[in-house]
């Protein structure tokens, strides 16, 4: 059977408890619910994606759509606290030729019977606590509202799990239509930055700003992106290197998501739940308490432009805005009018324009990223997508290039005062 609440750690110190309640509990003065965790991938197939969407004049048309939304909270039931995933809701919509599908809601049904669901009224099947929905389509009906043409021959199933009496908003629903109707993103040019050895010449653009991508949290032991890849089936799991052309998951012959979560969805959850729960656990690197110290001393200045949920710069005492959402393509940002500079850390691609937005606001930009990884001995190149002529680049980690600028910065303090006195 499937149970909610579902156990995601199962005792909670002190101290986990005391994080949660300060700041992820807390939810009112954010952008955004932190005890919520969401994604969104939809993936077409087009010219400029055909490496990795199996696009061509003969194969063209395909479309998949997955969208999470999970509510997590403490529970105090037992003896002791737990972090458990209160609510669950997964939606999945495959776009594909008319045979395909056919056969594929054979094997749902195959999936559904392994599962032992139960069949309801309405069409609903269910497994404890957990509700599954299964709706096949000639024409999709977003493709209906947005007067998109369905390829001649194909058409859609939708497959939604939702925890009983969990209600998901329209406006939640509707977040991955919108986002497919915002096109495909377009990769970033890159241009001729200054590679440097250091953070030296962020000294003359004091004070900054920072925008902190998914490098420090690696540092931290959170997984890359790549671990929601597979997880969620995204990607063929063959693929499994950054800097590979990440085949996409297209064809529903191909996709194990459903099969997993129908024929055992206990399982599966624990994988659902594996990268908040790792989020959670870690704790910030050095580099988050040296920008911490920068802060203090008034070098930095603003809020943590934060594209990671994990809220390590906010445990770490920084105030926090998060840009990684999904109801406003380009989310506000609040620029100190103090800032000379924006020190980018570890992000390979500015897909809220924020670097942009600087530069036209007159702030120099300094990145932080090795621009690789190392791979069975071998390093690989993973280069910054939108470095530009006048940016500065740096090839190091966050803790070691962050060291060495509080050294730096200590020096130029102490150089400071000794004129100044």
């Amino acid at each position: 059977m499937v149970f909610f609440p579902h156990c995601v750690i199962e005792q909670l110190t002190d101290g986990q408890v005391e994080t949660w309640n300060r700041h992820f509990a807390m939810s009112e003065a954010h952008e955004r619910p932190r005890a919520i965790e969401e994604g969104i991938w939809r993936r077409t197939q087009d010219p400029a994606n055909a490496e990795q969407s199996g696009w061509s004049e003969d194969e063209n048309g395909r479309r998949r759509v997955v969208h999470y939304r999970y509510q997590y909270g403490l529970d105090y039931t037992f003896p002791v606290p737990r972090l458990v995933l209160k609510d669950l809701y997964l939606y999945h919509s495959v776009l594909a030729p008319a045979a395909e599908i056919e056969a594929y809601l054979m094997r749902i049904d195959e999936w559904l019977g392994q599962g032992r669901w139960r069949k309801k009224d309405n069409g609903i099947w269910a497994k404890g606590d957990l509700r599954v929905t299964v709706t096949e389509y000639d024409e999709h009906p977003q493709d209906e509202r947005a007067d998109r043409d369905t390829p001649t021959g194909f058409r859609s199933v939708d497959v939604c799990f939702i925890t009983d009496e969990f209600e998901v908003p329209r406006t939640v629903r509707q977040l991955p239509w919108n986002v497919l109707a915002g096109g495909m993103r377009v990769k970033e040019q890159r241009g001729e930055p200054a590679i440097a050895e250091d953070l030296s010449g962020l000294l003359d653009c004091m004070p900054f700003m920072v925008e902190i991508g998914c490098g420090s949290s690696i540092e931290a032991g959170v997984p890359p992106l790549h671990f929601l890849h597979e997880v969620y089936r995204v990607t063929e799991r063959k693929d499994n290197a950054l800097t590979q052309a990440h085949r996409f998951t297209m064809r529903p012959q191909d996709d194990t998501l459903i099969e997993e979560m129908l024929t055992d969805p206990t399982g599966k959850a624990d994988q659902l739940t594996a990268m908040f729960k790792i989020a959670f656990e870690a704790q910030p690197t050095k580099a988050h308490h040296i920008l911490k110290e920068l802060y203090d001393a008034g070098h930095l200045v603003g809020p943590v432009i934060q594209h990671n949920f994990d809220l390590l710069a906010a445990r770490a005492g920084l105030p926090e805005c998060f840009v990684r959402r999904y109801d406003q393509k380009i989310p506000p940002v609040p620029f100190d009018p103090r800032a000379k500079a924006l020190f980018v850390l570890g992000l390979h691609a500015d897909r809220r324009a924020v670097q942009a937005r600087a530069r036209a606001a007159g702030m120099k930009v300094f990145f932080v990223d090795p621009e690789g990884l190392m791979e069975n001995g071998e390093f690989k190149s993973y280069p910054i997508e939108g470095a530009r002529e006048g940016d500065v680049v740096v090839r190091t980690g966050a803790i070691e290039a962050l060291t060495r600028l509080k050294e730096l910065v200590d020096s130029h303090d102490q150089q400071a005062a000794v004129i100044a006195g």
